[in-house]
């Protein structure tokens, strides 16, 4: 009897929207049986299930089980967030002399591109062939004023799933008229499991010796500081736990870790970022990004409000996310890289997710 083999990548209907748009949910499977669900619903990272040092698979991302609590419940939880990931202070900037005002959708700041932004939105999919592992990508186009940024936006993102058990995503965008671009993804990562508690027993090292302040709005100051004796050091391995509760002022303002890190870069590839790890299940998370700054996020605003996708309660630090990103509010602090786009130019971004074991 011949073999069956598993289809690399499968198509389910997720949910409807309020207006009849169906959202579908792509479901990429590699050689080893590790399962990537990616929505065509702001291109959410809904599960990634990646086998502990005993084989066993588990869900390590949050998320909800239905589309309802991703239109009702946000949360970002493995979004694509755009067209400016992170805050932009005031939702104001300048760009060749003109003022543009942003939506403030997280008083007063402008937040992962507003409420109405790429996380919120349906977007165009289609299985791609490659030789690096089963594909998708996703497209949107964002019209001139959309939240406030100039310039019609033509965006694409490619999740691959290799059988080496990287989630790679690579972003794309062009513009027909200057505009201003950082996009990420928000997945929050467990690597103990979805629902299985909090994350400060694991172990995080980041390749920053620098980081962007935050203001009392959690927004970056426009300093870049040393990371050298705080308890935001994390160039060394270091429990998440051990300090996230001292009085610095930093962990006081953002009630945790909430902080762009700028990578200790030495060219324009990609280059190891972090790397993560749950001493119980083994499991190994490293981020390889093209980006200059990553942001590591504790999951502070976690509330016990939140029913996940095991149907487990999600309470405060239940879930980290490293989004690798450009600095934020960089329109406004022209010594942080630039995020302007201008027509003719390509917006390019990689970032991998690598999993394994130990």
């Amino acid at each position: 009897m011949l073999e069956q083999k598993t289809p690399a990548v499968t198509k389910a209907l997720f949910g409807t929207m309020p207006d009849g748009r169906e959202i579908d949910a792509y479901t990429l499977v590699n050689p080893s049986g590790m399962r990537v669900v990616i929505l065509t619903y702001g291109g959410i990272l809904q599960s990634i299930e990646v086998p502990d040092r005993a084989g066993r698979l588990a869900n390590v991302t949050l998320g909800f089980a239905d589309l309802t609590g991703y239109l009702e419940r946000n949360q970002y939880f493995g979004t694509i967030t755009g067209r400016y990931a992170n805050r932009i202070s005031n939702g104001r900037f300048t760009l060749d002399g003109v003022w543009y005002q942003l939506a403030q959708n997280k008083p007063p700041s402008h937040l992962h591109g507003g409420a109405a932004g790429f996380s919120h939105q349906v977007w165009d999919a289609f299985v791609v062939e490659s030789d690096t592992g089963p594909a998708l990508q996703l497209s949107y186009t964002s019209p001139d004023g959309d939240q406030g940024y100039p310039g019609t936006l033509e965006s694409t993102v490619r999740y691959t799933l290799t059988p080496a058990g990287e989630v790679r995503i690579d972003y794309r965008a062009g513009t027909d008229a200057p505009t201003i671009v950082n996009l990420t993804n928000h997945a929050y990562v467990n690597l103990a499991g979805e629902g299985s508690g909090d994350i400060l027993g694991h172990t995080l090292q980041l390749n920053a010796s620098r980081y962007t302040p935050v203001n009392a709005d959690v927004v970056a100051t426009g300093e870049i500081a040393p990371v050298a004796g705080t308890p935001l050091d994390f160039t060394e391995p270091a429990v998440i736990g051990a300090r996230i509760r001292e009085s610095h002022p930093q962990l006081v303002l953002a009630q945790g870790y909430d902080h762009n890190y700028v990578l200790d870069r030495s060219g324009d590839g990609l280059e190891l970022a972090a790397t993560l790890r749950e001493p119980a299940s083994g499991r190994v998370l490293s981020v390889y990004t093209t980006e200059p700054g990553i942001q590591f996020y504790s999951g502070n605003f976690l509330d016990g409000s939140l029913v996940g996708t095991s149907g487990r309660v999600y309470r405060q630090s239940d879930g980290l996310a490293l989004e690798t990103q450009h600095f934020p509010d960089s329109p406004n602090n022209p010594q942080f890289p630039s995020t302007v786009l201008r027509p003719g130019e390509e917006y390019r971004s990689t970032t991998v997710m690598a999993f394994s074991v130990e």
